[in-house]
């Protein structure tokens, strides 16, 4: 395979605070490393961006942390897929498919022993950029902690985001009776409801949240997967169902919301945080189901694609923030 010289990569030079903005990037060549004995180059074609990059751009690196935050003048970590171009390790040959956290860059050097690169089987799934979804951190909330189920009335707050959208459909997969789900942008409804098989969806501008979770779910909520916190997560208590499970995701509306503790007690909810450590077994299950539910017709992955490569990088993250994309956001490298 041909291979250049040099190559681009994607650094953060700037913390962003309060806006993201490109000055806070800069796109940078630099040479293109050969192999040594045991090493091999992978060409990334493939790399994920998502919402919680930006809080990363700002967090101090902490390695004890599930994810550490980045370093000033260096190409981030993000989930990536790339073919191996050259090798001088017997485990890796030209032309896998390998995945890794080494995005942001359109070259990686790679180490035989280390575990962070996984060799992929293309044949399970419509291409390989479909292994790059956020599937694990939907099972682990909805499956783990959640223990969704038949029968069960489904509320998924932040509905198209990649975590969301997947979730909703594991839900459904699993046998839930109606699944739900909010978004902010009132041409999105259709699409949870005519793409990814919600029964049912509204805009969270438009009136209570609380009014619309009852008109929509008369018999309350068993199960809560919550991206968002604030008013929905306030709303979406007062609507639960007698033992209700509730799986805390994140915070994307930015506002801690108020505890009320007396649907809490009285309906004996369940509320449980998570974190996800994609440890090798959970994603084994999760890849397991998710192959065959899209061999069976039962499943999508919800993704744009963004092209151009690294030098899109930037704005592309700018409009992950504004939240302009639907699914998981793929930037193609290569």
């Amino acid at each position: 395979m041909n291979v250049p010289a040099r190559a681009r990569e994607v650094r953060l030079v700037a913390r962003p605070g309060d806006r993201l903005g490109l000055e806070h990037f800069t796109t940078a060549e630099v040479d293109v490393p050969e192999p040594d004995e045991g090493q091999f180059l992978v060409r990334n074609d493939w790399m994920v961006l998502s919402i919680v990059m930006r809080s990363l751009m700002d967090a101090e690196v902490h390695p004890d942390l599930p994810m550490s935050g980045y370093r000033l003048n260096e190409a981030p970590w993000a989930p990536a897929i790339g073919t191996v171009v050259r090798s001088r390790a017997r485990e890796f040959a030209v032309g896998d498919v390998v995945s890794h956290t080494r995005g942001f860059r359109e070259y990686v050097l790679g180490q035989a022993e280390d575990w962070e690169f996984s060799k992929l089987d293309t044949t399970r799934v419509p291409g390989p950029e479909y292994y790059l979804n956020q599937g694990v951190t939907a099972w682990r909330g909805m499956v783990t902690v959640a223990d969704v189920g038949e029968g069960d009335t489904v509320f998924v707050s932040g509905a198209t985001t990649a975590v969301g959208s997947l979730a909703g459909q594991i839900a459904r997969c699993r046998g839930a009776k109606r699944v739900i789900g909010s978004t902010g942008d009132p041409a999105k409804i259709g699409y949870l409801v005519g793409e990814l098989g919600f029964d049912a969806a509204f805009d969270y501008h438009d009136g209570p949240v609380l009014d619309r979770l009852i008109e929509l779910a008369p018999d309350g909520l068993d199960v809560v997967f919550d991206n968002v916190a604030g008013e929905q997560f306030e709303a979406a208590l007062q609507a639960a169902a007698p033992n209700a499970r509730f799986a805390l995701c994140g915070a994307l509306s930015g506002r801690s919301p108020v505890l009320d503790l007396d649907p809490v007690v009285l309906k004996d909810l369940t509320i449980r945080g998570f974190t996800t450590p994609y440890e090798p077994a959970d994603v084994a299950e999760w890849t397991e189901h998710y192959t065959r539910w899209l061999a069976e017709g039962r499943f999508v992955f919800p993704h744009t694609v963004v092209e151009g490569g690294a030098g899109a990088v930037p704005q592309a993250m700018l409009d992950v923030v504004a939240g302009r994309f639907r699914g998981t956001v793929l930037v193609r490298l290569s």
